[in-house]
């Protein structure tokens, strides 16, 4: 009896260990979602993996956060206010520079966000965000920090459903500060006459200790294209199980929208 409670014991863990390494191998497969959506009629015309978890949106908030510049009269046009960087701010070398709207987008610098969101203050910001319905809308982290890697947190279902609002006119900003926001989002040439606008975001997953996990950086690509008189919405995600070196994982999830739209496209 000793014998065969001692053999089932073993098959019983064994087992164990088997569903332990299986729900290990999955919790480490890569997280990936690509969604399109029709801007018109906000159907779903391509919609592929996870789309539905959400992460924190990096600076990919940099979208909604022109949008508040804009309409809060803290930004003005494409080149003004351009401010000078300070060594308080303590941020790496390329972005130590002098920089305007349009240099903010394309060279995605943090410290610019953060003067925006002080100056706007936390009541304006945590309304905006609110009225805005963005993500979990949760900004208890802070005027410098809640979109990094930090209480706010989005999916590519909700960056899409946002976008459309904002292209819709569904949000309750300015007619200014809609045009200007499209103004200064960068711009790709994808192939077979289509344009796109968009955003990039990086950062890193957070593990149960709350530290940067290096081996789960996370990379967004969200925005709009344009063919003729068309415009779809899109939001590429993928949360990875290995370091990127060199260049960030969101210009690889960039990158790799970019190639993939027109054939992507010819299913709409």
């Amino acid at each position: 009896m000793a014998f065969r409670n001692s053999l089932l014991l073993a098959v019983s863990l064994g087992f164990s260990a088997v569903f332990l390494d299986f729900a290990s191998a999955k919790a480490a497969e890569p997280i990936r979602c690509t969604v399109v959506i029709d801007e018109n009629s906000g159907d779903t015309l391509y919609r592929r993996g996870a789309c539905d978890q959400a992460f924190y949106p990096m600076s990919t908030f940099k979208l909604p956060l022109a949008m508040m510049g804009y309409d809060a009269g803290i930004l003005i046009d494409a080149e003004h206010p351009r401010w000078d960087y300070q060594e308080k701010f303590d941020r790496p070398k390329r972005e130590r520079k002098s920089v305007d709207p349009v240099i903010w987008e394309k060279d995605s610098i943090v410290w610019y966000s953060q003067e925006i969101t002080r100056r706007l203050g936390k009541k304006a910001f945590a309304d905006y965000v609110q009225r805005f319905g963005y993500g979990n809308t949760d900004v208890s982290d802070g005027l410098t920090e809640s979109w990094l890697m930090s209480s706010l947190r989005i999916s590519p279902d909700e960056q899409v459903a946002f976008l459309r609002r904002f292209l819709t006119g569904g949000l309750p900003i300015s007619e200014h500060a809609i045009d200007m926001a499209m103004t200064i989002l960068p711009r790709f040439e994808a192939g077979d006459g289509w344009e796109i606008q968009g955003k990039t975001g990086a950062g890193w997953l957070r593990g149960k200790d709350g530290k940067i996990d290096r081996d789960r950086p996370l990379g967004w690509f969200v925005g709009w294209a344009v063919k003729g008189e068309r415009r779809v919405i899109f939001a590429r995600l993928l949360v990875d199980t290995k370091q990127h070196r060199g260049s960030p994982i969101s210009f690889g999830v960039r990158d790799s929208l970019i190639a993939d739209f027109p054939k992507l496209a010819e299913g709409f």
